[in-house]
C-alpha cells in the first residue's frame, strides 16, 4: 500500500513537471512569434523612415522674382543639363528619376530663401520612388538600365544621400509612393477618438451607475443587461451597416467625415465602457454606502461624492482600452465611405478623413513597392498608438485600484 501511495506520488509530479513544460513552452512559442512578427515588420518599415535625395544645380538667373519661377521649366533644365540624353526615351526616363514633389521642393527653397532668384545654387530634391528603393534596396525591377548608369553617377560624385522622411508624417496620401505619408490618419484617427469619446464616456458611465444604483432589479432591468452584454460581442461591421442607415442614410451627415466615424465607433466601445465601469462599481463595498447613507447622504451624493471618485480609476481604464479597440478598427469604417482616397489632410470634423488602419488597407493593396515599406511603417505607428494606450491603461490601474 505504501508503494502505491508512494508510485502515485511520482506519477503526479510527473504530470505536474509535464504540465509545467508545456506552459514553458507555449509562453516561449507566443515570444517567438511576436519577436518574428515585429521583426518582419521593422524590417520592412525602415526603409520609409528614410527618403533618398538628389543634389541639382537650379539656374535662377533668368528669373526676375519669386512669382515668375516656372519650378517644372526649372527642374527639367537642371536634369538635362546635368546628365546626357539621346532620343525622347531617355529624356522620359531622366524626368521620371525626379519625384513630382521636387517643384514643391523647390518652391519652399525660393520662400525662405528669396534670395536664391538670379542665381546658380546647388538644391537637394526628392528622387522618386524606384531611385529609392535602388539606394535603400539595390531594387532596380523598374529602372532601366540609363537610369542605373545615372544613379550610380550620382552615387560616386556623393550627389545622393538619405536623410530623415519627417514627410511622412506631415504629407496626406498619394498615388505617389515617395510623397504618400499618414498625415491624414493620424489626423483623422484623432478627430475620430475626440468624438466617439465626447458621446461614449459621458453616456457609458451614466447607464452604468443608473443600472447598479438607481435601476430596480426587474425583468426589463435583466433583459438590458444581456443586451449591453451581446452586444459587445456583436462583429464590428454589424455597427458599420447601423451607421451607414442611421448617419449617411437617414441623417445625411457628411460621407467619409470624422464625425461619423467617431458616431458609429461611439456604438461599438459603448458597451465596453458601460461594462467595465459596472464591474468596476461592483468592487466597492458595501459600508462605503452605508456610511454616507448613515451620515444622511442621499442616493446622488452618494454616487457623486464616493463612487464616482473610488471607481475613476477603473472608468478610466476601461475607457483607454475601448479607445485602443477603436483606433484598430476598419471594417465599420469601410462602411460609411471612409475608403475613399483622401489627398488632404483633414481641417475640421465635417471634412472628408481617413484613419490609419483604413490607410494601411488602402497601400497593402497598392502594387509599387514603395508602398510595401510605408505599410509596415503605418503598422509599425499603429501598433505603437496600441500599445502606449495598453501600457496607459496597466498604469492608471496599478497607480490608482484599490484593494478593499
Amino acid at each position: 500500500m505504501a508503494l502505491k501511495k508512494i508510485e502515485n506520488l511520482k506519477k503526479r509530479h510527473r504530470q505536474e513537471k509535464r504540465f509545467k513544460a508545456l506552459g514553458i513552452l507555449a509562453i516561449a512559442f507566443a515570444l517567438a512569434f511576436l519577436v518574428i512578427l515585429f521583426s518582419m515588420i521593422i524590417s520592412k518599415s525602415s526603409g520609409a523612415f528614410l527618403r533618398t535625395q538628389m543634389a541639382l544645380e537650379v539656374d535662377l538667373t533668368k528669373a526676375e522674382s519669386v512669382d515668375s519661377v516656372n519650378s517644372r521649366r526649372v527642374l527639367k533644365k537642371a536634369l538635362k543639363s546635368r546628365f546626357k540624353t539621346e532620343g525622347y526615351s531617355e529624356v522620359n526616363d531622366l524626368y521620371r528619376t525626379l519625384s513630382k514633389l521636387g517643384r514643391w521642393e523647390l518652391n519652399d527653397y525660393l520662400e525662405s530663401d528669396a534670395e536664391l532668384v538670379g542665381k546658380k545654387a546647388v538644391l537637394w530634391f526628392s528622387a522618386a520612388s524606384s531611385v529609392d528603393m535602388y539606394i535603400k534596396h539595390g531594387n532596380e525591377v523598374n529602372l532601366s538600365e540609363k537610369q542605373v548608369e545615372w544613379i550610380d553617377d550620382l552615387v560616386k560624385n556623393e550627389q545622393i544621400r538619405t536623410v530623415l522622411n519627417w514627410k511622412f508624417f506631415q504629407n496626406a496620401d498619394s498615388r505617389e509612393p515617395e510623397i504618400a505619408g499618414i498625415g491624414a490618419g493620424l489626423k483623422g484617427s484623432f478627430l475620430v477618438m475626440i468624438v466617439f469619446l465626447l458621446f461614449a464616456f459621458p453616456v457609458g458611465v451614466m447607464c452604468a451607475f443608473y443600472l447598479e444604483e438607481f435601476a430596480k432589479k426587474n425583468k426589463m432591468t435583466d433583459i438590458i443587461e444581456i443586451s449591453i452584454n451581446n452586444l459587445a460581442a456583436i462583429p464590428s461591421i454589424i455597427y458599420g451597416l447601423l451607421g451607414l442607415t442611421l448617419y449617411l442614410q437617414i441623417m445625411h451627415l457628411p460621407r467619409s467625415s470624422s464625425i461619423v466615424g467617431g458616431m458609429t465607433l461611439f456604438m461599438l466601445v459603448l458597451p465596453v465602457i458601460i461594462i467595465a465601469t459596472r464591474n468596476t462599481i461592483r468592487t466597492i463595498p458595501d459600508s462605503i454606502r452605508d456610511g454616507a447613507a448613515a451620515l444622511g447622504a442621499s442616493k446622488m451624493q452618494i454616487v457623486l461624492h464616493h463612487l464616482l471618485p473610488l471607481s475613476m480609476p477603473g472608468i478610466m481604464t476601461g475607457t483607454i482600452l475601448s479607445i485602443s479597440r477603436a483606433l484598430g478598427e476598419t471594417a465599420p469604417l469601410l462602411m460609411i465611405g471612409m475608403v475613399a482616397f483622401i489627398a488632404d489632410i483633414p481641417q475640421g470634423f465635417s471634412d472628408p478623413t481617413t484613419v490609419l488602419p483604413v490607410q494601411i488597407y488602402l497601400w497593402s493593396d497598392s502594387p509599387e513597392m514603395g508602398f510595401v515599406e510605408k505599410t509596415s511603417a503605418a503598422i509599425l505607428v499603429l501598433l505603437g498608438f496600441l500599445v502606449m494606450f495598453n501600457l496607459i491603461a496597466i498604469i492608471v490601474r496599478k497607480k490608482f485600484e484599490r484593494k478593499w
